[in-house]
């Protein structure tokens, strides 16, 4: 019956993460309801039902339009099943349990800022603000240990990247600190030191590599909300586990 479950949340999430990549690519431009049917950016064919199966749809045209043969970006499978994956860790996680609630949301928030940053570099307020209200409440109903956490997450998660902005002079962005605030709503005050330590490690990290492979230089412009993101989701799911096994290995 798991297995059953496991395999019914992952199949929402792809669905769910085929939707957030249109909410990640026309919010930006303000065309979330602008058009009923997807079609093609490149030769606007409408896309037909069997043309927009998450996934599979990309595996069987060969990540190719069916019309003008152009390549699909692959963000698109990728952030399906990246929802898939996240809603499947959520389910696993805390059952049918109401902070299920809060791994589905969180989840949803960072795939859909993700696809945003990737293509804009951009982290927008519109998505920020809608989050905004639904963390509070799930937060009030559900709060974390001790209850100021949340408060006290949210404010140092804004002061923090507030100083850095300062300090670097631009070295990150608004939409930065305004998703920091909202994380250490969901987070907490540990949880949002953690997410900024693993983020900026992630970062880091992935940077060097992609300067060694020359995919990027330097002086490239390089998005940091993903990293946020990821950084976000390892201390939802196990950032418990990261701050318990560094305090017994160290102190």
């Amino acid at each position: 019956m798991e297995l059953y479950y496991q395999i019914i949340f992952f199949i929402f999430g792809i669905v769910f993460g085929s939707f957030y990549n249109v909410v990640g690519i026309r919010v930006p431009e303000n065309k979330l309801f602008e058009s009923e049917r997807s079609v093609c950016p490149v030769c606007q064919k409408t896309l037909h039902w069997y043309e927009l199966v998450p996934v599979l749809s990309y595996i069987i045209q060969s990540g190719k339009c069916r019309g003008c043969q152009t390549k699909i970006s692959k963000i698109y499978p990728t952030m399906e099943l990246l929802t898939g994956v996240l809603f499947t860790i959520s389910y696993s996680l805390y059952g049918f349990n109401l902070e299920l609630i809060v791994a589905l949301a969180l989840s949803s928030l960072a795939v859909i800022l993700i696809v945003t940053d990737l293509r804009y570099m951009l982290l927008p307020n519109k998505i920020l603000l809608f989050f905004l209200p639904i963390f509070i409440i799930l937060r009030i109903f559900l709060p974390l240990d001790p209850w100021w956490s949340s408060i006290l997450g949210a404010f140092i998660g804004f002061a923090l990247i507030t100083l850095i902005i300062v300090i670097s002079k631009g070295g990150m962005g608004g939409g930065d600190m305004k998703l920091f605030a909202l994380l250490g709503i969901v987070l907490g005050f540990q949880g949002i030191l953690l997410t900024f330590l693993l983020s900026t490690l992630l970062g880091t990290v992935v940077s060097i590599l992609l300067i060694a492979l020359k995919k990027i230089n330097r002086k490239s412009s390089v998005p940091f909300g993903p990293y946020i993101c990821a950084g976000a989701l390892i201390t939802y799911f196990y950032g418990h586990d990261i701050i318990n096994w560094y305090i017994t290995s160290f102190f």
